[in-house]
């Protein structure tokens, strides 16, 4: 039997965390910012149809949480929120974005995402970074929107320094513009989409989960597998029973 597990609940208040950062690429990163709830507010707000409130998690709690996850009984769930502070390639967070706009579990059609970028109508982007992979991946023949695994031939790096002389050269192009006194919005359009953006995202359990499972999948872009990793440890250290049933109920 699980011994039982003291925790506070934090169902009134968002709850301090110890931040983590996770380094990911080459400049970006993931850090977890804070959390409101873990596994015993997920327990707490299944069992309070019956007057229940527990103040610790026991062996019966977890397969409490369990059950709600094969059975998709998803409310509880939605009750912890995780909020996080992103720096990703401008490509990445597009394809992020798409979880806040759109992508929920079949079952439960909603979006509890909240998302708020930095914006380059206000920010001088001229000492931003961007993004140099190790190496430039083929493009799967049978896959219009996948690569594979094996990289091109490139012996001597010529096409990644041809790749950062053009980004180098799209920036002092941007820095020209503004020190010409040309407006932020317009000369943004010159910047690469391998440019750094920072965003901060607050999302519920399920959804996170939802989003964990679907970037991890081997068909999901590489760069935005390694955001998802770093997302699953952080999340793991929050809520480890809830994020381990949701992710694999049976």
């Amino acid at each position: 039997m699980t011994p039982p597990i003291k925790i506070e609940d934090p169902m009134s208040a968002c709850s301090a965390t110890n931040a983590a950062n996770i380094p990911v690429l080459d400049h970006g990163f993931v850090e977890l910012i804070g959390s409101l709830g873990n596994d015993l507010t997920v327990v707490n707000s299944a069992r309070v149809s019956f007057g229940k409130r527990k103040t610790e998690l026991s062996d019966g709690d977890i397969k409490l949480i369990k059950y709600l996850a094969e059975h998709k009984h998803w409310s509880p769930f939605r009750h912890v929120q995780l909020q996080f502070h992103c720096k990703v390639p401008e490509f990445v967070a597009r394809q992020w974005y798409k979880h806040v706009v759109g992508i929920a579990y079949t079952e439960a059609a909603s979006v509890d995402h909240a998302w708020n970028e930095v914006s380059l109508r206000y920010v001088d982007a001229s000492e931003f970074d961007f993004y140099v992979p190790d190496g430039f991946r083929a493009q799967s023949t049978d896959n219009k929107q996948a690569s594979l695994d094996a990289c091109v031939d490139d012996p001597k790096n010529e096409l990644q320094k041809a790749y950062i002389q053009q980004c180098e050269g799209a920036l002092k192009l941007y820095q020209e513009m503004i020190a010409a006194g040309v407006a932020r919005e317009q000369a943004r359009g010159l910047l690469p989409l391998s440019i750094y953006t920072e965003f901060y995202w607050t999302a519920s359990l399920q959804a996170l989960v939802n989003f964990i499972h679907l970037r991890k999948h081997p068909g999901a872009q590489y760069e935005i597998r390694l955001y998802a990793d770093a997302l699953e440890q952080l999340t793991q250290q929050v809520v480890p029973y809830s994020y381990q049933y949701l992710l694999s109920p049976q």
